[in-house]
């Protein structure tokens, strides 16, 4: 039998490399599924209070481009129930299920999480970026 000081071990040990999965991860599955989404940053690494521009980057599961997408963008920091201080929206779509996403702007360090939701030929799903700044 394990003391619990070594579950509390295995415990930290998990937290950690789920953590790390979730800063490394580049494409995000939609809540139910329906899409992959995806983002390239103007700003690489992403500064704070520095507005700048994505481009998302929206396939099916099986790959497919989504070429006419309406997409919805909020963001937040659930630990300090703020959102963000920008109004990201779509400007353009820049072909093969790319669109380009304008006002993106994160104004302090620590854990945020961007809400992309896609709605395109009757399904509408969200997918959930989270980012550690």
């Amino acid at each position: 039998m394990l003391s619990r000081l070594t579950w509390f071990a295995i415990l930290v040990l998990v937290l950690q490399v789920s953590v790390l999965a979730a800063d490394t991860e580049r494409e995000w599955s939609s809540r139910r599924g329906v899409y992959k989404i995806s983002f390239e940053a103007e700003l690489d690494p992403i500064e704070i209070n520095k507005i700048h521009t994505w481009v998302l980057s929206v396939r099916t599961l099986t790959g497919d481009p989504v070429t006419t997408a309406e997409i919805s963008v909020l963001g937040g920091m659930p630990l300090h129930d703020h959102g963000m201080p920008t109004r990201p929206r779509v400007t353009e779509y820049l072909g093969e299920g790319r669109y380009r996403l304008e006002g993106m702007r994160f104004h302090m360090n620590g854990r945020w999480e961007v809400s992309v939701t896609v709605k395109a030929d009757g399904k509408v799903d969200t997918a959930v970026i989270a980012l550690d700044l």
